[in-house]
């Protein structure tokens, strides 16, 4: 069985509710709306079953909920997102074996809240945040409670990258260009979130914590010299801040926290990149993810040829 645990799709009540918020950004809603296995369900089932014995694990796809409107708002929309994914769970468990819940973190104890209800309720496996919350760190103090909740649960965190337009790639310029945003600037959100959740000593903290990251970990396995022996010199280059002590105050060497998250497959088609992933984390940290629907096909693309990666692949 092939479980795809990293794919998006849209219940068709909240979708219709998202798109009456102000807040949803332009180029997200032309993404989506020209998708249509993100809504319609027939569609969807008849692209997944072009590949025998395959099934998915549900989540949201950007913008994060946060982006949409007030604490009050995104409250609702969450709750309205996660009824509506348990409900599809429910009417198609041979099509989605699960769900990931999805939370307003513009309201940090409304999150914890709805926590609790999507997993004793409704049955999440897990819960997915973004790279940031509107700008602000996920090692905040504020998001602690979601970190140490999930851990007292023992269920996974699925991390997605989130960046926009609106952060430009120069400091000479207004906006990022020619969708540099996403290309680069997704896996390195990913990559920095990694970094501050590691150097905040969230897996000292919580030793059973679990964080699945998108993408195959963002900049990460291809960048292990500089996670290994570059970040064990943490601290030469900076003057106004004693980074050598807090590395020091971690039990372990930095590089040996990131090969602590769990990374997906979701590489677009990249043997190369699957390859460099799959020998950094080991295949153990690694779960099969397609990010279906957005490929160039609007949905069976990267489910065809992340497959065939890993068919290629001499993974043991």
């Amino acid at each position: 069985m092939k479980v795809d645990i990293f794919c998006h799709i849209f219940p068709k009540k909240f979708y219709d509710r998202m798109l009456s918020v102000a807040g949803v950004g332009e180029h997200m809603q032309k993404r989506v709306r020209g998708i249509p296995s993100m809504i319609d369900l027939d569609v969807r089932f008849r692209m997944m079953d072009r590949f025998p014995d395959y099934v998915q694990v549900i989540s949201l796809a950007a913008p994060p909920l946060e982006a949409l409107g007030s604490p009050e708002q995104t409250a609702c929309l969450a709750r309205e997102a996660n009824d509506g994914m348990a409900e599809l769970v429910t009417k198609y468990p041979d099509r989605f074996p699960g769900f990931v819940a999805s939370l307003p973190m513009n309201d940090v104890q409304a999150s914890v809240d709805e926590i609790d209800r999507t997993i004793l309720c409704l049955g999440a496996t897990g819960i997915q945040i973004f790279s940031n919350v509107g700008g602000r760190p996920l090692d905040d103090p504020s998001y602690l409670p979601i970190f140490e909740k999930m851990a007292e649960r023992n269920l996974p965190i699925w991390i997605h990258p989130s960046r926009g337009p609106t952060f430009p790639d120069y400091q000479t310029e207004t906006k990022s260009r020619f969708e540099m945003w996403w290309v680069f600037g997704w896996p390195y959100e990913s990559s920095v979130a990694m970094a501050r959740i590691v150097l905040a000593g969230y897996f000292d903290r919580f030793p059973n914590l679990r964080i699945i990251t998108h993408h195959m970990g963002g900049m990460i396995p291809y960048f292990s010299g500089r996670t290994g022996a570059g970040m064990d010199q943490l601290g030469a280059r900076t003057n106004d801040e004693d980074l050598a002590s807090l590395v020091r105050g971690l039990k372990k060497r930095p590089q040996e926290y990131f090969k602590m998250f769990f990374a997906d497959t979701a590489t677009f088609g990249s043997k190369a990149a699957m390859q460099c992933g799959l020998d950094y984390f080991g295949v153990d940290q690694v779960l099969f993810a397609s990010d279906s629907p957005f490929d160039p096909e609007k949905g069976p693309g990267y489910i065809r040829e992340t497959i065939r990666c890993i068919e290629e692949l001499p993974i043991s």
